[in-house]
């Protein structure tokens, strides 16, 4: 499906900066002021405020296959279909799993 929002940009209610990535939706998070979400191809589209997880562009890369999305309040995680593990958003959040990466390719 397709994607309207509203409200105010900081809290993610403009999505116009990526509305036309915004086709095929098949699902959508959101943390406390951005939202996720995810396409039938796989791959993830974010806005909102980057703080809160608005800006994945340093994940893109990483974001295929995706087919599940969890978020906390300033953060988001994604699962891929192989297994991978990939968040972004607030460091103290849960945003950078980097340090982790190794014990969860190990699950």
């Amino acid at each position: 499906g397709s994607v309207v929002t509203w409200g105010h940009r900081d809290y993610g209610g403009d999505s116009s900066g990526v509305q036309d990535q915004l086709r095929n939706v098949q699902q959508i998070c959101a943390t406390d002021s951005a939202f996720a979400a995810i396409l039938a191809d796989g791959s993830v589209v974010s806005w909102g405020h980057s703080g809160f997880g608005g800006d994945s562009s340093a994940v893109k890369d990483r974001l295929k296959g995706v087919q599940q999305v969890h978020a906390s309040a300033r953060a988001f995680t994604a699962i891929s279909t192989d297994g991978s593990v990939v968040s972004w958003g607030n460091e103290e959040s849960g945003g950078d799993n980097s340090t982790v990466q190794d014990l969860i390719a190990a699950l």
